[in-house]
């Protein structure tokens, strides 16, 4: 047996040019693996109106899923204990020493505070509970987004020519207040980001060159990093405005990604290709081993990263909204099975500019939808992921 049923298989293709032919997507590259079988393949163009189609390597903006990559970094230095998991960040971070907590997380940023009851750790920023971040359960707007985009800090979308150094980012970043006292609740994204400047300073060398040599180059991901080394197989990113509902470009091919970035986002910055997340992914499906039979984590690390470390049940929010999902070192675990994808204890994450990734340890499976379009809403995904999984799970043969 393959893993997969070949004539079930077929609808996955089908349905992927479905979503090109009805222009809901402009292109898209996918690769599911199982039990050693890899399938993958590819619809559409890499920009609208123009010849090139998409291919096997063609490169996409993977945003959010840079956090389980910069995650990994991070338990690297854990494991050669230049981190660990509950020291405080203070000397490496003084920016976020000795913090003020907003009495009302969700009142303005003026509000009354009082002095945080603990520092933030290494493991409060690996979760998401240093107390910055967005608050998905909250109305919106939000006052914290709010003012990191006044400041340039890089509050929404990806926008990797936006955001100052390193250094000057955590120097604003220090401004504000914290929302919640450490700990306390799960708050996306800012974590991440603050994780990146984290393993830079632990490690002596910018993150971007310690994620070459310590994570990408072992795992052979030649086409991730921070800018697109290709331009020719970058294609371009839409979204929609959410008030006309026209479709925009986002970012073209000699866009954003075109250029190495003054701050590299451990939280979204990185492009990717259905390979490269394959070989990551396959990495951690493997409990920490490489391809050539070398270890890049441990097989408790490993489990650490990919097991709920908030408890979903104590007021945190992780989309989606019906608490099927915790929150374990930068990837989002499934804690509860609410349709037919998505066992319990599945892990991945998604990307907001059009990309999904889930390894299924239950159904020894590993699945990577790349696509050109950003998604509307955190949730529910687009049709086009929702569709993407419905056929690979549907597919096996056992």
């Amino acid at each position: 047996m393959s893993g997969f049923d070949p004539r079930r298989l077929a609808r996955l293709p089908e349905n992927m040019e479905r979503h090109v032919e009805r222009d809901t997507i402009g292109g898209v590259a996918w690769l599911v693996a199982r039990d050693g079988h890899v399938e993958a393949g590819v619809a559409g163009s890499l920009t609208r109106g123009r010849p090139e189609p998409v291919r096997r390597d063609s490169v996409f903006r993977i945003a959010s899923m840079t956090k389980p990559i910069v995650a990994v970094a991070a338990l690297v230095l854990v494991e050669e204990c230049r981190l660990r998991l509950e020291d405080p960040v203070d000397d490496l971070l003084p920016e976020l020493a000795g913090r003020r907590v907003l009495v009302d997380g969700r009142g303005p940023l003026d509000g009354d505070t009082v002095p945080a009851q603990r520092p933030i750790t290494v493991r409060d920023l690996l979760t998401f509970q240093l107390g910055l971040g967005m608050d998905f359960a909250a109305p919106w707007p939000q006052p914290l987004l709010e003012a990191m985009n006044d400041l340039g800090l890089g509050s929404g979308p990806p926008e990797p020519r936006v955001p100052p150094d390193p250094d000057e980012w955590m120097r604003r970043l220090s401004t504000l207040p914290l929302l919640y006292q450490p700990g306390e609740r799960w708050l996306y994204n800012t974590g991440a980001d603050v994780l990146g400047v984290l393993i830079a300073r632990a490690s002596q060398q910018p993150l971007d060159a310690f994620l070459r040599e310590r994570v990408l180059e072992p795992l052979g991901m030649v086409d991730t990093g921070f800018v697109a080394s290709h331009l020719d197989r970058l294609g371009t990113c839409y979204t929609v405005n959410p008030e006309t509902g026209e479709r925009t470009v986002y970012d073209g091919p000699d866009g954003q990604w075109a250029t190495a970035p003054a701050f590299p986002s451990g939280g979204a910055g990185l492009v990717s290709t259905v390979d490269d997340v394959h070989a990551f992914a396959g990495m951690l499906l493997a409990g920490g081993q490489t391809r050539d039979g070398s270890t890049l984590l441990s097989r408790s690390s490993v489990e650490a990263m990919t097991t709920d470390q908030i408890s979903t049940d104590r007021g945190s929010s992780v989309p989606p909204p019906d608490g099927s999902q915790g929150w374990g070192f930068g990837v989002g675990v499934q804690v509860k099975r609410t349709g037919l994808r998505r066992t319990v204890g599945s892990y991945g994450w998604d990307g907001g500019l059009g990309s999904s990734w889930v390894n299924d340890p239950n159904e020894r499976l590993i699945g990577v939808v790349l696509t050109t379009d950003a998604f509307t809403g955190a949730f529910p995904p687009p049709a086009v992921i929702q569709d993407f999984w419905t056929c690979v799970y549907a597919s096996f043969d056992d």
